[in-house]
């Protein structure tokens, strides 16, 4: 469905500057799939995500949507996606349905053709009973579902989501996981961008990890975490300022062993036994919790915990 070899992004900054957003990374996605990108703000996401969507030149390297050119067919290829950005963009001036209705007429669809549309996709999102109300009355989980549904109005063989969930609450974050992947099964293929570890790991079968323009890491979210990390974590809490002395004296309990401000994380295959060792050694954490690895946990050892603007 997607293809890319040595992709490549480069602008020119205001300062005149030349800055390569994309340096040249390789992307397979599979039909039926829900592929993932995560990375940290400037990692090269969101313009990876355009030259996709057929709305920003490519710079270099090669790059096919559906097995076309999108330089030589970017209309027939936007025809066949669906986009859902980050910020709600629906028109306030019309009710639900009309906002598929009218979006749904951009794609030259017949009116009746669009009307049956538009009815099905209400229902798909569980809107139906708002069809008439107007877009400034509906709840932020109601808006991103209805944003979804307007992207699917012409039956797209890809669904771009960019943070779909963003500001949501968990309920409302749950319900559209059902729709994604009720999508999924009807043969959609996804493509998401998320700051949310958590959903990449619900939603995605594969994902890339980019950081500064290339891909740090590629693979299921199960396989990622079995690479980069370990079964379990530990976390252990001592007083302030004792942190960087105790992690010297666990240091061999682990795999790998972090010293963060107001804790430790020990990484180990048997959190349990290494609670057991630091007590044997003598040691009393004010606190501990032992959790399995995440995804979370892969993200940061591999783009770090820094800040990045």
């Amino acid at each position: 469905m997607i293809a890319a070899r040595d992709l490549r992004k480069s602008f020119t900054s205001r300062e005149g500057e030349v800055v390569e957003a994309v340096k040249g990374i390789d992307i397979d996605v599979r039909r039926g799939e829900a592929f993932g990108f995560l990375g940290p703000n400037g990692a090269g996401k969101s313009s990876t995500m355009r030259m996709i969507a057929a709305v920003s030149p490519v710079s270099g390297g090669e790059l096919r949507i559906l097995g076309m050119d999108p330089a030589e067919h970017g209309p027939a290829i936007r025809s066949r996606l669906g986009v859902c950005p980050q910020e709600d963009t629906l028109d306030n001036e019309l009710n639900v349905f009309d906002n598929l209705y009218i979006y749904g007429r951009y794609f030259g669809i017949a009116k009746r053709e669009v009307r049956e549309r538009a009815d099905e996709l209400l229902e798909f999102v569980q809107l139906t009973e708002k069809r008439t109300a107007k877009v400034e009355d509906l709840s932020g989980g109601m808006k991103r579902r209805l944003t979804i549904a307007r992207s699917l109005i012409n039956r797209p063989d890809i669904l771009l989501l960019d943070e779909p969930t963003t500001g949501l609450d968990p309920q409302a974050r749950h319900v559209l996981w059902d729709r994604l992947f009720r999508l999924k099964q009807q043969g959609v293929t996804l493509v998401i961008t998320t700051h949310y570890m958590d959903e990449a790991e619900q939603l995605c079968d594969r994902l890339v990890v980019m950081d500064r323009g290339v891909i740090a890491a590629e693979g299921s979210p199960l396989d990622l975490i079995r690479e980069y990390s370990t079964r379990e974590v530990a976390e252990l809490r001592f007083p302030v300022g004792d942190h960087d002395a105790t992690a010297e004296k666990i240091a061999d309990l682990g795999e790998r062993v972090e010293v963060l401000p107001d804790r430790i994380l020990v990484y180990s295959d048997d959190g349990e036994q290494v609670l057991e060792q630091v007590h044997e050694r003598g040691l009393r954490p004010v606190a501990t919790l032992v959790r399995r690895s995440t995804l979370e946990d892969v993200f940061l050892r591999l783009t770090g915990r820094t800040l990045v603007d």
